[in-house]
């Protein structure tokens, strides 16, 4: 049963069940989804949505941060998770 436990182990290790995950994945998808729609408008009508995308990101970084640092009892700038990119000082 080892493709079973691809359901369990990821959410495990951040502290979650998988209803739990999928709820939160689903969250930060449909975040994105939303904010990568207005840039996409931006691009076209630049007085639109000017700081939709860049809010959507650091709100979902701070969460993830948060919770990050909830799960470990670390601050989130000692640990660097498999998968996450390091944020690069510019927007």
């Amino acid at each position: 049963m080892a493709w079973l436990k691809s359901f369990t182990e990821h959410p495990a290790s951040v502290g979650e069940s998988y209803g739990e995950h999928w709820g939160v994945a689903m969250g930060f998808g449909l975040r994105m989804l939303g904010a990568s729609l207005a840039c996409m408008i931006h691009a076209f009508l630049p007085g639109l949505f000017v700081r939709t995308g860049s809010q959507a990101i650091e709100r979902l970084h701070d969460r993830m941060a948060v919770n990050r640092q909830r799960h470990s009892g670390q601050h989130p700038s000692g640990t660097k998770p498999v998968g996450v990119l390091q944020n690069s000082g510019t927007r």
